[in-house]
């Protein structure tokens, strides 16, 4: 499997949990609250219910769920003092479905690794998302992240690889470590601390670390093997811990129900219907290059409206009309089609750092597919996402480079994913 751009579904191991919770009454002022006079509903954040149930900590649990459905629900406290309850809202992930997101995104490491990209940033749950058939697919943000000198790492201080704490830089091997901590997701539907975790594992209390929605769906072997590879990615020594060959080799016997579809195992609809392309997707899924550049050269900055900037005045003194002049310059370049001067022209802009623009990033891909670069137009059009999320064109364009690249089923799913962003922003645009 290899790296995907999709923004659908983004992967969490536990049950969702629901946004709407109910207020209990404020003990002073029970007394004076009807019998029939039911407290609203209030919508919430994730974010707030997590600081409101100390990141839905163990303690906090006041009914575990029954022999038939899951109904964990934690007590919590609002920044106001008002008590309330939260629960969760659907079936966690089986542990079927668990284990396919594990080899999946192993064998997805493995494919970057070969690929001479061993490098993945801040490796975690929410780099993990669903396609329309609920396969699991790896973002592709953790590659682009700061991929130049290996720096960068964002996660909690306690999730973080030992060595990086030493040197500030990631490593392949750090990136198993994180591999480790996402196996420790899987098994206990929690994101449990590392080093409490191996305290629970050299004190075989296998118990604590088992997610108990998962009772009955595996046996103690399998429980056992995926205790020991955790183990062994988390290993202290960098060169104790496993490659993702490994990895795959190891999860691989592991898999149950294989041939379940995904999206049976997830519980999600599932429709073979197909948005049909607009005539950017359609140039792009027949690699239609001078028809993609027509579009481009229409199109113009359009797409770079919402784009922050921030700019001191020193910059604007002292590079902006320098990085203004490379801009025009390769704008009159990409219009002429010279795309050799408009690279280098667009290159210069990139590299002056003081403006961000998704759309140069995919003209500059345009240039390089041309060139017959694809690897080149991939990384941009990867780069114009990363600046522009829901930006249907970068995730065509990157249809169109990895087509080029002879990745074919990757290049099919790019191309449904920007005819799905593309959907979205007209159905968005057509209400307002």
């Amino acid at each position: 499997m290899g790296c995907q751009g999709s923004k659908l579904m983004p992967c969490c191991w536990d049950s969702q949990f629901k946004a709407a919770v109910l207020e209990a009454p404020d003990i002073e002022n029970e007394e004076n609250n009807d019998v029939d006079n039911v407290p609203a509903f209030r919508e919430f954040t994730l974010e707030q219910l997590k600081n409101a149930t100390s990141g839905f900590a163990v303690e906090n649990i006041v009914s575990e769920h029954g022999e038939k459905a899951p109904n964990v629900v934690y007590r919590g406290k609002l920044e106001n003092h008002r008590r309330i309850a939260v629960k969760r809202e659907t079936q966690p992930m089986k542990w079927a479905m668990r284990l396919r997101v594990v080899l999946y995104l192993a064998q997805a490491l493995e494919y970057c690794t070969n690929k001479g990209r061993a490098l993945y940033h801040d490796l975690n749950a929410y780099r993990v998302l669903f396609d329309e058939d609920g396969n699991p697919r790896l973002s592709t943000f953790g590659l682009m992240k700061n991929s130049r000198d290996g720096k960068s790492y964002s996660t909690n201080l306690a999730f973080t690889p030992p060595e990086y704490l030493r040197t500030g830089r990631v490593t392949p091997e750090s990136v198993i470590y994180s591999f480790g901590t996402l196996l420790l997701d899987l098994l206990s539907g929690k994101h449990i601390p590392p080093s409490h975790a191996l305290d629970l594992i050299r004190d075989r209390n296998l118990q604590m670390l088992t997610d108990s929605c998962l009772e009955g769906q595996f046996s103690d072997n399998d429980g056992t093997e995926l205790v020991r590879l955790a183990s062994r990615c988390l290993q202290y020594e960098p060169r104790e811990r496993p490659n993702p060959k490994s990895l795959v080799a190891a999860l691989t016997p592991l898999q149950k129900e294989t041939e379940v579809p995904s999206h049976v195992l997830m519980g999600i609809p599932h429709s073979a219907s197909f948005t049909p392309l607009s005539p950017v997707g359609q140039a792009c899924s027949r690699g239609d290059l001078t028809a993609i550049h027509e579009i481009l050269e229409n199109l113009g900055y359009k797409d770079d409206e919402g784009v922050v900037n921030e700019l001191s005045f020193q910059m604007w003194t002292d590079q902006m009309q320098e990085t203004l002049n490379s801009k025009k310059k390769g704008d009159a370049a990409f219009r002429q089609k010279d795309f050799k001067e408009a690279i280098e022209c667009y290159t210069q802009f990139i590299d002056v750092g003081t403006m961000v623009s998704p759309t140069i990033f995919a003209r500059r891909s345009l240039c390089y597919l041309i060139n017959d670069m694809p690897q080149e137009a991939l990384n941009d059009a990867m780069q114009a996402q990363v600046i522009s999320p829901v930006w249907h064109i970068a995730s065509y364009l990157q249809a169109t480079a990895l087509a080029a690249l002879g990745m074919e089923n990757e290049s099919q799913t790019a191309l449904k994913e920007g005819a799905t962003l593309e959907s979205k922003r007209s159905s968005v645009t057509g209400k307002k």
